[in-house]
């Protein structure tokens, strides 16, 4: 008889955890619907000369069928094997073109039905585009004529983009550089038929190898062989006329990049051994410099396995990186090499050097400059004139020097020296134009550069454009926007000396679109596009940016909607979801600094929490989550006591406004912003319940660092402890909605974060669902789960929040 009931109780406990429900998709309410299912408005390119405008139109979603086409995942590559492009690449169906000046755009004609459009490439003369077509047998190379708007398909070749970079133009823009799939590539091994051979041994040999938690990575020979013939290709150079001829023989291409005079090309080649630990982008490879003709020049680069390097966000390999062309060369390679061996722990006077190199490559490097921080970039301007830039995470500190490249006994001149976080501060970006090779490089006028700046302020948001004055290094303002109730975005500049500006401006009523503004003129605005809003039934809702405080008198922001049909007058009370992400920082300054844009167009992408202002609920989307950690002290060393400081704030600020019922509260947030929901509610009794969309919540699993963490779980467990809402799981009664991609590819997000957190939840009798969604990754794309997906949460809200007892 015990034995019995003991048996009875076993199976009793096994059914209740391995309870599940068979669901079709669901869809959510037809309000909701409406707006999920609104046509996007096409992506635009307007060239240099802001002349003509290409229009690229795609439908907002994915099938699940499409997401169901085969697909490997390997070295941090996800591939679909039988056309050999990325199995996650967004496609477009549709392509337009106009001049800038007309109102309506023409079709291009010869497009493909049904076709699948990526990887476009503007030819360096702007009147042609290359592009790609997925069918479902292979990639095909397309080319549209711009002037004339007629596509055709420029070759029968099968095309290899597994590993991007599939299209290279010639600067004569009549030929083109194409990665083909080699004739000789063998079959690849079916791993699920497989028969191993024997067991898969990694070893390590005493050396440090700390890297964060990767996913797709190599598993076994199996995996070995398989990415190496996907990543085979044979580079063939095709004419527009058609003709092929063999350009370089099959391997392993990575990146290829033509000199600026078009004399040479850069060509990246990936070299065994593989890693089981590390993504592809950490292998071995080899840079050669080959002639417009194939020919190698030289061997300028050669990288081993980059497992193991120091510790710390800071840290990099030793040897040559940000491996380069001066943009103001014809055909000069520019590098950086650390100087600390790549360990930000190791005190130096500077971290980088920089070095050039002419062609034809056979001298001695030439010194640059050295960067007291991790360099980061050079914007070229002349002979004697370059602008460098580093910074440093732990501080998150940034320099910017002018220096002359000609002359590096001169020492750089410091004309920047930041913290950038600090978004009042930011003076800008130097404006760039196209020089006589078709790069970007520093646009000058009289000793003078520019600077175009997003413009945050204390009063508000107003893009701005300086002078810079290079020899007293101070600026001067020459336009700055004045919307008050108008966001207006600047672009590029088109011709500086005229002052004409590619410009996006947008209301929240008012889709966003381009005009042409001459800054040196009051009032002159010329249209470019005139998209119109596809929300009309959001465009009444009250949308307002309010401030507030914390318990420590930091200041904070959120982006408040109200519900549809809201009379603000009667202040009736309504539920609420807070949806919020965490950030870091290093001082309470920046933490406090406002970017948020009242005058933003309202617009529900998938994930947004706005659809739920069409069923009554009141959304503070974009709530601030700053988590600060001044001096010494780490941001996360009191991540739960301000995580829920946080949440207080913004629950107390709108409820002192009078609309909600904070009883009846829902807080939501995706990826960090999960991780952000589960502590809310294991450590605090604010909320009425939570969604929590692809997240990690056990950081044990992540030992060697995570978000902005960079310290291991062994320099400090009591932080990783503190901060896994699965360490106290006991903790929870509130109900929790758990949705996650089962084929989710993000550092740490394994699917296994959410079914073992779901499970130690239901084990302890806590309210939750756990939602997986087949097929989908970090970010969901399938029509059929974000219909779901919002349904789920509808569902959610509704029982838990709206309908709360």
């Amino acid at each position: 008889m015990k034995n019995l009931l003991a048996t009875l109780l076993f199976l009793l406990i096994s059914n209740a955890f391995l309870a599940q429900e068979k669901l079709g998709y669901q869809k959510p309410p037809a309000s909701i619907l409406e707006l999920v299912e609104v046509p996007l408005a096409p992506a635009v390119r307007i060239d240099s000369k802001g002349e003509n405008v290409i229009l690229f139109y795609r439908d907002p979603y994915k099938s699940i069928a499409e997401l169901s086409e085969e697909e490997l995942r390997l070295g941090g590559l996800r591939i679909n094997p039988k056309t050999n492009i990325g199995s996650r690449t967004t496609y477009y169906n549709n392509l337009k073109v106009k001049k800038t000046s007309d109102k309506d755009p023409k079709q291009v004609d010869g497009l493909p039905l049904n076709g699948r459009y990526s990887n476009f490439n503007v030819a360096p003369n702007e009147k042609m585009m290359a592009f790609l077509n997925t069918t479902d047998q292979q990639v095909e190379i397309w080319v549209l004529d711009i002037e004339k708007s007629v596509a055709r398909k420029l070759s029968a070749l099968e095309v290899n983009a597994n590993m991007g970079d599939a299209i290279n133009w010639f600067k004569d823009s009549n030929n083109i550089l194409v990665k083909i799939v080699p004739k000789n590539r063998k079959e690849l091994i079916n791993i699920s038929e497989a028969v191993p051979e024997g067991p898969t041994v990694t070893v390590s040999d005493g050396e440090k190898a700390q890297n964060r938690t990767y996913q797709d990575l190599l598993t076994s020979p199996n995996d070995e062989y398989n990415f190496e013939q996907l990543a085979l290709s044979e580079i063939v150079k095709i004419s527009l006329d058609g003709t092929t001829s063999s350009f370089l023989p099959t391997a392993m291409y990575d990146d290829l990049d033509f000199s600026p005079n078009g004399e040479f090309v850069m060509v990246n080649t990936l070299k065994k051994p593989f890693s089981y630990i590390v993504p592809y982008n950490r292998f071995p490879f080899q840079t050669d410099v080959v002639t417009k003709d194939g020919k190698i020049v030289k061997t300028v680069n050669e990288v081993p396995l980059n497992e193991v390097q120091p510790k710390g966000f800071m840290a990099t390999r030793t040897g040559k990186r940000n491996l380069n062309w001066r943009a103001d060369k014809p055909a000069t390679l520019y590098w950086a090499e650390a100087l600390d061996q790549g360990d930000p722990e190791v005190t130096v006077d500077f971290r980088d050097a920089v070095y050039e190199l002419k062609a034809p490559f056979n001298g001695n490097p030439n010194l640059l400059l050295k960067t007291i921080n991790r360099f980061s970039g050079i914007i070229w301007g002349s002979d004697n004139l370059a602008i460098a830039s580093d910074y440093w995470w732990n501080t998150r500190n940034t320099k910017s020097y002018i220096f002359n490249p000609s002359n590096s006994s001169q020492k750089p001149k410091l004309i920047f020296d930041r913290n950038y976080q600090d978004k009042y501060n930011d003076p800008g970006n130097f404006v760039t134009a196209r020089n006589e090779y078709g790069e970007r490089t520093l646009e000058t006028i009289k000793d003078k550069a520019f600077l175009m700046g997003a413009g945050f302020s204390e009063r508000g948001q107003f893009p701005f454009i300086d002078e810079f004055d290079l020899k007293t290094r101070k600026s001067k303002r020459i336009y700055e926007s004045v919307y008050t109730d108008k966001l207006e975005n600047l672009n590029s500049a088109i011709d500086m000396k005229k002052g004409k500006i590619l410009v996006r401006i947008e209301s929240q009523q008012e889709y966003p679109n381009y005009y042409f503004r001459n800054i040196f003129k009051k009032n002159d605005l010329t249209p470019v596009t005139s998209f119109e809003n596809p929300f009309k039934s959001l465009q009444d809702v009250h949308k307002e940016v309010i401030t507030y405080k914390r318990e420590d008198g930091l200041e904070l922001e959120g982006t408040l909607y109200l519900p549809v049909g809201y009379d603000i007058k009667k202040k009736e009370k309504r539920p609420m979801i807070l949806w919020a992400y965490p950030r870091e920082f290093k001082d309470k300054n920046s933490a406090s600094q406002s970017t948020a844009n009242p005058n933003e167009f309202i617009y529900p992408y998938w994930g947004s929490p706005l659809y739920w202002v069409t069923q009554g609920y009141v959304v503070l989307d974009n709530a601030a989550f700053p988590i600060v950690g001044e001096g010494t002290a780490e941001p996360n060393d009191t991540f739960i006591k301000q995580l829920v400081g946080n949440a207080k704030a913004a629950i107390d600020a709108v409820d002192t406004l009078g609309y909600i019922d904070r009883d009846r509260v829902a807080v939501g947030g995706h990826s960090y912003g999960a991780f952000m929901v589960a502590n809310l509610l294991s450590h605090s009794n604010l909320f009425a319940a939570g969604i929590a969309r692809s997240g990690a919540y056990n950081r044990t699993l992540t030992p060697f660092g995570f978000q902005s963490e960079e310290r291991s779980y062994w320099d400090s467990p009591e932080t990783y402890y503190n901060m896994s809402p699965f360490m106290h799981a006991e903790k929870m009664k509130t109900p929790l909605l758990l949705i996650h991609g089962e084929a989710d590819n993000n550092s740490g997000t394994y699917p296994m974060q959410s079914e073992r957190y779901f499970n130690a939840l239901k084990g302890l009798g806590a309210t939750a669902r756990l939602v997986i969604l087949p097929k989908e990754s970090h970010g969901y794309s399938a029509k059929e789960s974000i219909l779901h997906m919002l349904w789920e949460q509808d569902q959610w809200l509704n029982e838990y929040v709206k309908e709360k007892k």
